[in-house]
């Protein structure tokens, strides 16, 4: 995971409104990169963030980009002292990890508080596990996120499980935006010359994210030995448990056309140098690495999961399938032997995520979000 350096203005407006932002991150993701990219933009309209982070090590190189972007970091060790540290804000914004965070921080933090919401909440894995999940996750979050003053979650299908599902009637969308200038596609020599450096010989398929249940590289795995004639190439922490355990099943099967390239911070040059995303994802809320992949011109090939199909329009932008191996293998393979219909698909990848996923589009609806406060709490 990269962490990009972040432009600073040499001057700050005063201050319209000062926001808390509260995190129990534990090392750097998705949601945190996303306020790395956000907040620093909020500055010219007056929005001035103190980002309140964990004394971690391993989110030591967020708190320099935080504080090279302007936002001031406040590093903390017990959850317990952020009521007072944060309670001469105008807003306090909590963005948790575990349900646990929001059950005691949100009753105990001063009005305004707003929640932001990146939580996947529905897992589709096979009956009965994923009825436990849809009975019992949503109902863990649900009650502590009534003590917040405004719910804002990152995707349209997010927003409306959480109103029907978890109850929960006042849910704001922003969704989600990514820099289309950093991933963006490739020239023909660049495209050359960085297939060249990464060894890119036949169609080669991109298969990036942390290693975790939901995220389903065993059915990767198994679409590259339905297709011995694709390449595939993962991106990820193989020092997980189930890295190794993933890494050791295609080791097992001896498959000759799986290369594991471990956590990288060159994806911008990985994605324009693929063919083809593969993302067999059983969870999202609203997928970066999936807007990530089509703003560099990537045709997607994914789950038909209801966050999947938010971004992937089947047959235009890519393609949506179930989460089978034979499956998975045989959209591949559609697009390896029909090049001028995967380019297309590149091509409206690309147009989707200008027209409505930029990191602009993203930044715009925070400011709005923001600048209209929530009514507090008596």
């Amino acid at each position: 995971m990269m962490l990009d350096p972040v432009q600073s203005d040499s001057t700050t407006p005063p201050a319209r409104l000062r926001v808390a932002v509260l995190t129990d991150a534990p090392r750097v993701a998705g949601s945190e990169l996303w306020l790395l990219d956000v907040l620093p933009r909020l500055r010219p309209d007056g929005i001035q963030a103190t980002v309140f982070l964990r004394v971690e090590e391993k989110l030591d190189g967020l708190a320099e980009r935080f504080e090279e972007g302007g936002v001031t970091v406040h590093r903390y060790e017990d959850l317990q002292a952020l009521p007072e540290l944060s309670r001469d804000f105008d807003l306090r914004i909590v963005q948790g990890w575990t349900p646990g965070t929001y059950r005691t921080l949100l009753p105990a933090l001063r009005s305004p508080r707003m929640v932001i919401s990146h939580d996947q909440l529905d897992f589709h894995y096979p009956q009965p596990l994923r009825l436990t999940y849809r009975e019992t996750y949503p109902w863990t979050k649900a009650a502590p996120f009534r003590q917040a003053d405004r719910l804002v979650t990152v995707s349209e299908w997010a927003g409306a499980f959480m109103r029907r599902d978890m109850r929960l009637p006042d849910v704001q969308v922003v969704t989600n935006g990514v820099k289309v200038d950093r991933f963006r596609p490739a020239t023909p020599e660049d495209r050359a010359a960085l297939r060249a450096e990464f060894g890119f010989t036949g169609f080669t398929v991109l298969v990036p994210g942390r290693f975790a249940p939901e995220k389903n590289q065993w059915a990767s795995v198994r679409a590259a030995r339905h297709a011995p004639e694709l390449d595939f190439v993962f991106v990820g922490d193989m020092d997980s448990s189930v890295g190794q355990l993933v890494q050791g099943y295609a080791a097992r099967l001896r498959l000759r056309n799986v290369r594991f390239l471990g956590r990288r911070w060159d994806m911008p040059e990985l994605y324009r140098a693929a063919d083809a995303l593969l993302q067999p994802t059983l969870a999202e809320n609203q997928s970066l690495v999936t807007l990530e992949a089509m703003a560099s011109g990537l045709p997607v090939v994914t789950t038909d999961i209801p966050a999947q199909a938010e971004l992937v329009q089947d047959g235009v932008t890519g393609l949506t399938v179930p989460a089978q191996p034979d499956v998975l293998a045989r959209a591949l393979r559609a697009l390896a032997v029909h090049p001028e219909r995967t380019a297309a698909f590149g091509r409206a990848a690309r147009d989707f995520v200008l027209s409505r996923h930029t990191l602009e589009h993203t930044v715009a609806k925070v400011r709005d979000v923001l600048l209209t406060p929530p009514v507090a709490h008596a």
